[in-house]
């Protein structure tokens, strides 16, 4: 136990206390994430949407998200990443209050984009703080912190707002402001006072003027990573699309147990996510731990049509877990690695897209296929995705890793950062 203690304490040593600062702030916003969730059923039970019409709002709120993701990163390298959080956090969570006197669907609609926009602006800028706030070889490790912050939130909110939509749907939307607005006020209250406020320029007699300038847009190699993470993300978006629909129509499981299943993920990430990243992210190289993370995504899926039983399902859901450790902090380190000060936003920006067009093409995907075929057909598909995609990423990430590469013995000294 004493061992295990110690593994736990190193895996989150030396990590600076603004880290656990934005780690903190992202549990708080996402404590809230109540409204997302709920938003289908909102529609089709409350305002009396038809599925068609709840479907398009849904894909809006991604097309927003893609639209935030762009913008947020643009200006994060133009005015600094603090000002975005905190406008982000602010005026997000604001706009969730005008939902509750909103019922046309052309209002609907045009609420959803902007919202989803403002909220999406939050995530380039914040995975900026975190590279910001990070030295170099505690990266992967402070992103890994705060998705853990992250799926510790999300695994609250759906929760809580489950309780809040039981007496009423409005309750979502005034929980879920709240909420943000608190994380905005208390992101101004510690880090108005710190570095990061402003875009970092670098001394041009140090910095190639090449490098300064290059944007994530003209980088070959790293649109092709975009792409190939872009095919990774709708593998793993099935996870809140077409999931929850196998769990209901096909083993006819009852709202508690897939709610049971889909905690799971966040449970197994949250408590093992740290210590594996800690125990072989500086001992194996990243052009083999994500292309394996992808396979093992693609396994989870084929796993599902080995048999008809529960236990299946709890397996497939552990491997899909364990394949996200592997695959998404080393993701974000790579974009961090690809770029520098004065344009991390933009990459943040790029990379952060890929996730917003997947949450747009996986619905409609997944449904797609497992309606025109079956869910067998769809699992099946999926995993020699996985195949393709993992192929890909180990010969691109092979390309931008750095060559020098030295393996660090678990329980050496990591420099704080």
């Amino acid at each position: 136990m004493k061992k295990i203690l110690l593994l736990y304490r190193n895996a989150f040593g030396g990590l600076s206390k603004p880290a656990w600062m934005l780690s903190l702030i992202m549990f708080i916003n996402r404590s809230g994430a109540m409204v997302i969730p709920f938003l289908g059923v909102y529609l089709t039970e409350s305002l009396d949407y038809t599925l068609k019409e709840a479907g398009i709002i849904l894909s809006i709120y991604g097309l927003g998200s893609v639209c935030g993701s762009f913008i947020g990163g643009w200006l994060t390298d133009k005015i600094g990443h603090f000002k975005v959080q905190f406008f982000s956090l602010t005026v997000g969570g604001s706009l969730y209050f005008m939902f509750l006197y909103l019922e046309q669907f052309k209002y609907m609609a045009a609420a959803v984009f902007i919202l989803s926009l403002i909220n999406d602006m939050l995530r380039p800028a914040n995975s900026s703080s975190v590279a910001f706030y990070a030295k170099p070889e505690n990266v992967t490790r402070a992103f890994s912190l705060n998705r853990m912050a992250l799926n510790l939130g999300f695994s609250v909110g759906p929760a809580l707002g489950g309780l809040l939509a039981a007496v009423s749907y409005k309750w979502l939307f005034i929980a879920d402001g709240i909420t943000c607005i608190m994380a905005g006020l208390f992101f101004y209250v510690y880090f108005r006072n710190r570095q990061g406020h402003k875009p970092q320029k670098r001394n041009a007699a140090t910095a190639p003027t090449q490098e300064k300038l290059r944007s994530p847009y003209k980088d070959g190699i790293y649109i092709l990573f975009i792409l190939l993470n872009c095919g990774f993300a709708i593998i793993f978006f099935q996870l809140l699309s077409t999931l929850p629909l196998y769990y209901r129509q096909v083993y006819i499981l009852p709202e508690e147990r897939i709610g049971t299943l889909l905690a799971l993920n966040g449970f197994i990430v949250f408590l093992f996510e740290m210590i594996l990243v800690y125990l072989i992210g500086n001992n194996i190289r990243k052009s083999w731990l994500i292309p394996a993370g992808v396979l093992v995504m693609g396994l989870s899926f084929i796993v599902l049509n080995a048999g008809h039983h529960v236990a299946y399902l709890y397996i497939a859901m552990a491997l899909l877990s364990f394949s996200e450790i592997l695959v998404m902090p080393f993701m974000a380190t790579i974009t961090v690695e690809r770029s520098n000060d004065s344009n991390r936003g933009s990459y943040m920006g790029l990379y952060t897209i890929s996730y917003a067009a997947a949450h747009v093409v996986a619905p409609y995907m997944g449904t797609t296929i497992a309606s025109k075929y079956s869910f067998d057909t769809l699992w099946w598909v999926l995993g020699v995705f996985a195949i393709v995609v993992s192929i890909g990423l180990y010969f691109v990430v092979k390309r931008i890793e750095p060559i020098a590469f030295k393996p660090v013995a678990v329980g050496e000294p990591v420099a704080s950062s």
